[in-house]
């Protein structure tokens, strides 16, 4: 059976985790502090800071610019849940949007409709790796700062909405000749084990306010409000005499350990030139060989603007139903290939369905849904294993289409 995305687990991150393991420092220690400052350098941003996963880093955010009940927060409906539920935890409205038809993510028309005196933050998914329309989502935001109504000091020092991005699949993608991570007032991103870059669990937030935000300030205040509210760390509690501490607020406990950061140091160190050349080559193998079926829409995944992580690769079937979607899958899997589907538009999961919301109002949302097939990408995959993959897809379209 190929899988779908299993991660990329060899000796020389094996061998990192032991030295790590032996070295008496397991839990949120220097190797995550070099972690947060690789990451600063390769984004490009000020500060980071490294949590336990991206929900923490998202929901975090939200509580750092006081979204509260009353509030609302604009998010794709084309998204996982996390980027909705971490709106609910905080007792603010997710607003969803439907999404552009061409590359799944959020449109900045639809954004703008659905901008009210009462919203406090957008969130944009770089669905698939592939960047959200920045440039056009900071104008939108500059333009309505008349109806934003801050309810804080944080707030009246953004005076406007605050662009919180989600960018759990886009890490090392690049929007007009920058990297995410850069792009908005904050990024956050996964490292969650199907992600291009693991850490087997985890996420960063990466900080990038502008002035006069200090960001230094932020991200020493957030590295208490990830540890329960303890303006001192282990490691600082480690120095000689300075045992004592205290808790300042109610914090959480969101912090990253010392072990998933050192899997995540590997993992950066040979991104760039290993990881995500080696996803492009299956991004581009798979768009070659596919682009001859009729039936089959090619993701959008490089534009003179935009490069994508190439993170999910999400073919579109012409056409088709839901169901006939489905019967192709199963037909994809009884030939021993792992595929997935990404996503199940928010508005059908049950629990956002019994809060009024409806499929039906994000008709692009399920278009895409409907007829949306992602195929296996990841390090180890082979090249016989690629030419399988496109093979059973080819000849389940034909067995349930017959085209």
């Amino acid at each position: 059976m190929i899988p779908f995305s299993p991660p990329r687990i060899d000796e020389k991150i094996c061998n990192a985790v032991v030295e790590t393991l032996k070295s008496g420092w397991i839990t949120t220690g220097p190797k995550t502090k070099l972690f947060e400052k690789k990451i600063s350098e390769y984004c490009n941003v000020p500060n980071t800071l490294c949590l336990n996963s991206a929900t923490a880093g998202l929901e975090t955010m939200l509580r750092w610019f006081g979204v509260k009940p009353g509030d609302e927060v604009i998010i794709p409906a084309y998204t996982y849940s996390a980027t909705a539920n971490v709106v609910i935890h905080c007792g603010a409205k997710p607003v969803m949007v439907d999404v552009n038809p061409n590359d799944f993510n959020i449109s900045v028309k639809e954004i703008e409709k659905h901008i009210t005196e009462k919203t406090k933050v957008i969130i944009p998914v770089d669905f698939a790796g592939f960047p959200a329309d920045y440039d056009e989502i900071m104008q939108l935001v500059e333009s309505k700062k008349n109806l934003f109504r801050p309810e804080n000091q944080i707030q009246e020092m953004l005076g406007r909405i605050m662009v919180l991005s989600d960018a759990a699949h886009s890490f090392g993608a690049f929007y007009k000749g920058k990297r995410t991570g850069s792009l908005c007032d904050a990024t956050v991103f996964s490292f969650h084990a199907v992600k291009n870059l693991t850490t087997a669990e985890g996420g960063a937030i990466a900080l990038n306010l502008p002035k006069p935000f200090d960001n230094e300030k932020i991200y020493q205040y957030l590295c208490i409000h990830i540890l329960h509210g303890q303006n001192k760390d282990a490691l600082a509690k480690m120095q000689k005499g300075n045992w004592k501490y205290d808790i300042i607020e109610a914090g959480y406990k969101y912090n990253m350990t010392d072990i998933l950061a050192t899997i995540g140091l590997v993992e950066l160190e040979r991104y760039d030139n290993d990881t995500l050349k080696k996803r492009k080559q299956i991004f581009d193998f798979y768009s070659k060989e596919l682009a001859t079926i009729k039936t089959i829409e090619l993701p959008i995944y490089e534009t003179k603007e935009k490069i994508s992580s190439y993170h999910v690769y999400p073919l579109r079937i012409k056409g088709i139903t839901e169901s006939q979607r489905d019967a192709i899958i199963q037909e994809i899997f009884n030939q021993d290939v792992s595929v997935n589907v990404h996503f199940i538009p928010l508005p059908m999961m049950s629990f956002y369905k019994s809060l009024g919301y409806d499929i039906k109002n994000y008709p692009v949302a399920y278009d895409n849904y409907s007829r949306e097939i992602s195929l296996p990408v990841f390090y180890d995959l082979s090249y016989e294993q690629m030419k399988t993959v496109v093979s059973a897809v080819k000849s389940a379209i034909q067995t349930v289409l017959g085209k």
